[in-house]
């Protein structure tokens, strides 16, 4: 347990953002994993439009500050990049 009342009060701190911003990296996530088992099936333009919504996620996830803009960045640059790996392959 922390041991001054500033750690205490940062434990608290943590906690409430915590759960502040779980729901968000789960909706970000599952859209994320949706894109990619859309892609993997092979879906043409449903692929497209699951790629444009985990985008869309990432973005307001990093807006809010859930994560870092250029880890949402990287996220979209990868998903994009998949994206483009599936068309070629189908």
């Amino acid at each position: 347990m922390a041991h001054s009342k500033q750690a205490r009060k940062r434990i608290i701190t943590n906690l409430k953002s915590e759960a502040r911003n779980r729901p968000v990296r789960t909706f970000t996530s599952r859209r994320v994993r949706d894109a990619h088992t859309v892609m993997a099936a092979g879906g043409g333009t449903d692929a497209i439009e699951a790629v444009r919504q985990a985008q869309s996620a990432l973005d307001k996830a990093a807006k809010a500050g859930v994560i870092h803009r250029n880890a949402a960045s990287r996220r979209k640059s990868r998903l994009e990049k998949a994206l483009k790996a599936a068309k070629a392959a189908a």
